[in-house]
């Protein structure tokens, strides 16, 4: 293993491999082999946040630049000596996109190192910044990882991420929400959250309003719902809010077992979440007992929505007793005239 660059620079981290960012095996020219950059453009909150000079910031990220242009501070590195970065600010890929995402690593190599940071608290191990599909897809094939190592603090990453994130544009609003969560819990300052989102107050408080008021189990259910954007998340996090019984709702809802998208499935979240008046207006309940008292069953009658939730003693018994008598419940219904 060679020795690790001494590099603190966010910059010099973020402008060594940021032609390369996405998490696909680019169509890039070797690293080696790559072009000069122009340097990346800095806003003043990231500078302010990581008080560096923008002399400095150019200096540090140009000197990694060379290094790794040379070839010098590219690493094999076992993935088994590296975790996630503390700051996750994704939602799982469904198995489908990483099934194909690692065909396409498996045969086309590793064209692009990842960027990882020693481990602060385990010595010899190492942290991701970028690359976080890259190491899982190594790490599955067994495949040692090429690796640049950068020095990071926390503030350091956290912003290094957002500035990778925001050149690719490719996440989500609830991602953000998330990624401002993950780094609230660490303590992160609020400066250094704007920089790394390049968010005012007012968006922060809006990303918080979010991942505060719905739970990250509702959250990871729907996934990164790439069409929903700010004013739709909001509107759910008021319903919630509002109505103690939504989330209880919303759960059941996105539990039952069918295929939807992401987009989908918050849709039908919203819906869940926004039923508050017909849910208590419209909706009737009624247990069904045995001769002993015991409950059969509950049905709830809601608009067009009949439920039956059986008990757990009865519900093989009594589920194919309402099998049988069901269609002789429907004709009498007709020969009563209740259809007329």
């Amino acid at each position: 293993m060679t020795k690790k660059p001494n590099s603190k620079s966010i910059i010099a981290n973020f402008g060594a491999l940021s032609s390369a960012a996405p998490d696909e095996p680019e169509q890039a020219t070797d690293i080696q082999k790559a072009p000069q950059r122009t340097s990346p453009r800095v806003g003043a909150g990231i500078i302010g946040a990581t008080q560096r000079s923008l002399a400095e910031i150019r200096e540090e990220r140009d000197r990694l630049l060379a290094l790794v242009e040379s070839g010098g501070a590219i690493q094999e590195i076992s993935p088994d000596l590296i975790e996630p970065s503390p700051f996750p600010d994704r939602l799982e890929d469904d198995d489908e996109s990483f099934e194909e995402f690692k065909k396409r690593f498996d045969a086309e190599g590793q064209k692009v190192p990842v960027q990882l940071r020693p481990h602060p608290l385990d010595d010899g191990k190492y942290q991701v910044i970028f690359g976080h599909r890259r190491w899982r897809a190594a790490r599955e094939l067994g495949r040692s990882l090429k690796a640049v190592v950068t020095t990071l603090t926390d503030s350091e990453l956290v912003i290094a991420q957002g500035i990778e994130n925001s050149d690719r544009q490719d996440l989500t609003w609830i991602e953000r929400a998330l990624f401002a969560m993950r780094m609230d819990e660490q303590g992160i300052k609020p400066r250094d959250i704007k920089a790394a989102l390049s968010i005012d107050d007012a968006e922060l408080a809006r990303l918080r309003q979010v991942h505060r008021s719905v739970p990250i189990d509702i959250i990871e259910s729907i996934g990164r719902a790439p069409k929903i954007g700010r004013p739709r998340w909001v509107s759910f996090a008021q319903a919630v809010q509002k109505d103690s019984k939504a989330v209880a709702r919303v759960r059941e809802t996105l539990s039952a077992d069918k295929v939807f998208s992401s987009d989908e499935r918050f849709q039908a979240a919203l819906t869940s979440a926004l039923d508050q008046t017909a849910a208590e207006s419209n909706q009737t309940e009624l247990d069904l007992r045995d001769a002993a008292g015991a409950v059969l069953a509950k049905a709830t009658f809601r608009d067009r929505d009949i439920r039956l939730k059986l008990s757990k003693d009865s519900a093989d018994a009594f589920g194919e007793f309402m099998q049988t008598e069901l269609p002789k419940l429907v004709e009498r219904f007709h020969s009563d005239g209740g259809d007329s």
